[in-house]
């Protein structure tokens, strides 16, 4: 009996990794997408799969595509055509398949895609009033919520001492006589100023939480530093420190800045 219950299981295991295979595979090959519904409930018959889960195999399978699509960095318009008619094909709506985030991913590849042909994308709605004092004409093109604003800071601390015999200079104060063998110490740590919204405009950087709100004019920036979760920016001036936002998705921020400053 165990024996049958592990064979029962593997099959079923089989058959929805088929179902997820099929859909990946049909954003290469469009002509399979008219049939992509079907072939998925043969494939849950044949192994035994509830027909409830075939939505959320197929929606998976959309998931894998849009990885695979955007393992080079770049999402072609075939590609985007493709997952779109998947979708439109199948009734899915934006929430389903931003589920685990792979419709976002789909529009920020799209975005970054009309950055490098140097067009402004204008792929993200606005909805509600924004803190931001835009400047006459300038287009939003993103903006991550939640965002945690760190500044680089200097903290200054003397280590070490002086020894010997003490005499009185004045009242209240001792001047010892022995050597000084103190010296600063100086070290760098990321303080929290922060939490709010960072947008990327055509034309600037915004940032606005509560403590602290300001832009940066891309062409005021020296250099981009990409994090796993966020973006640093080191600014033209020699008393700016670096600064740090923690986006949740370094790699999108970082690409989406450095586009942005080269239009």
């Amino acid at each position: 009996m165990r024996t049958a219950h592990r064979e029962c299981q593997a099959k079923h295991d089989l058959g929805r990794a088929e179902i997820v295979a099929l859909v990946k595979a049909a954003t290469h090959d469009p002509s399979t997408i008219a049939s992509l519904q079907d072939a998925s409930g043969v494939i849950a018959v044949q192994h035994h799969i509830a027909e409830s889960d075939v939505r959320s195999l197929i929606i998976a399978g959309w998931e894998r595509a849009v990885d695979g699509v955007l393992a080079d960095g770049v999402l072609t318009e075939e590609e985007e055509a493709n997952l779109a008619q998947i979708r439109e094909r199948l009734g899915f709506s934006r929430d389903e398949l931003d589920r685990s985030g792979a419709y976002t991913k789909v529009v920020q590849g799209a975005i970054l895609r009309d950055l490098m042909h140097g067009v402004v994308p204008q792929r993200f709605t606005v909805t509600g009033q924004l803190p931001f004092n835009l400047q006459k004409g300038e287009k939003v093109v993103w903006i991550f919520h939640d965002v945690k604003y760190y500044q680089q800071k200097t903290r200054r601390h003397f280590q070490g001492g002086s020894s010997g015999f003490s005499i009185r200079v004045a009242r209240g104060v001792y001047y010892r006589t022995g050597a000084f063998r103190g010296h600063p110490v100086e070290t760098k740590e990321d303080v929290l100023v922060g939490t709010g919204l960072l947008a990327f405009t055509d034309k600037h950087l915004y940032f606005a939480g509560r403590a602290k709100s300001f832009r940066i004019a891309y062409k005021k920036v020296v250099s981009f530093e990409p994090f796993s979760d966020g973006i640093g920016v080191h600014r033209d001036a020699a008393s700016a420190k670096p600064q740090l936002f923690i986006t949740g998705d370094g790699w999108f921020a970082y690409n989406l800045a450095m586009n942005l400053s080269q239009l």
